[in-house]
């Protein structure tokens, strides 16, 4: 898995700034974005592993005898 690179945010002045506050809600919401692929991936590669398990198991199930 790539390692990613770490996103600090800045740190705010004491007076209101518009873009200070977009650039850092827009970082935030990447950041947000990017853990979400990371659990849809992480969900989609662990269910995978799981049916792939069952399929085998069901696989050596059929060579056995059945009493």
């Amino acid at each position: 898995m790539s390692k990613k690179a770490l996103i600090t945010l800045p740190i705010p002045d004491a007076n209101y700034n518009y873009v200070n506050e977009a650039l850092t809600r827009e970082q935030i919401q990447n950041s947000i974005q990017s853990i979400e692929d990371s659990l849809f991936l992480l969900k989609t590669m662990q269910e995978s592993i799981t049916s792939k398990s069952i399929k085998r198991h069901q696989f050596l199930l059929m060579g056995m005898k059945h009493v």
